[in-house]
């Protein structure tokens, strides 16, 4: 997780197009391509579910560094979602680490493209994160590049991983105090002011807070909750979600100015 943080900051720095200016993240093309791929269903999702959708899609972002991070891109996981039960995690793997740049390969095609001398190999340590390719590979060191090939599958990975995160990890019935109770505030909140409330900014700060920025939490650190309302202002997750739940697509609630 600390590895997400760090990528996160980094990629402030990248390439970005033009945008809405009261949004400055919008002008990143990763966080563009990363949000349109998954937004639409995980408001969805979280409004049948009574979870402020701005919030899920901040926590992706910051988790996945938007989709930077190799076991994100291997396991569809974008959320940092720990192996559970019965559930497959992604393996110890031995993976090359390109020198000048430092980033690490995972798809075979890509690494036959570098010289031996250009790459160090290094043991990579059990993710103790659910792997969400299909039974066949899951849980395995073969087609690690599955889901960069196949992008209907890694969608379809990654709302399983939102859903996983609505439903199982962050559910009323949790052991964990800190989700129950912030459920609970949920479901109150949409029994007094109806669906709406959850897409209001304060909502969804309030549930950032509730699970996270604590002992016993999705993320202990003080500073995790900071990190998630950056997301939600600076990215307008708020408006954005608001507009896609009023039936406008992808492109017209992202760039409206």
């Amino acid at each position: 997780m600390k590895s997400c943080l760090i990528v996160f900051f980094l990629f402030l720095s990248t390439v970005h197009n033009p945008s809405q200016e009261n949004y400055p993240l919008r002008k990143y093309a990763h966080v563009k391509n990363f949000y349109k791929g998954i937004s639409k269903e995980a408001t969805k999702l979280c409004l049948d579910n009574n979870i402020p959708p701005a919030s899920l899609l901040a926590i992706a972002g910051l988790e996945s560094g938007w989709d930077s991070g190799y076991i994100g891109q291997i396991t569809g996981n974008i959320l940092s979602l720990g192996a559970r039960k019965r559930d497959t995690e992604l393996p110890a793997l031995r993976l090359p680490r390109v020198k000048k740049t430092n980033k690490i390969l995972y798809d075979s095609l890509e690494i036959s493209k570098y010289k031996p001398e250009e790459l160090i190999w290094e043991n990579r340590p059990k993710s103790l994160k659910k792997d969400y390719r299909p039974k066949r590979m899951a849980g395995s060191i073969y087609e690690l590049a599955y889901f960069k090939y196949n992008p209907k599958a890694k969608k379809a990975a990654q709302i399983a991983n939102m859903t996983d995160f609505v439903t199982v990890f962050i559910s009323r019935k949790s052991r964990i105090k800190a989700y129950r109770e912030t459920r609970r505030k949920m479901d109150s909140l949409v029994n007094v002011h109806g669906k709406e409330i959850l897409l209001k900014e304060q909502t969804a700060i309030d549930f950032v807070h509730g699970i996270g920025g604590k002992k016993n939490s999705y993320n202990y650190r003080e500073t995790w909750p900071k990190k998630v309302i950056y997301i939600i202002k600076k990215a307008g997750l708020v408006e954005f979600t608001k507009e896609l739940n009023e039936g406008k697509n992808f492109n017209e609630s992202w760039n409206q100015k």
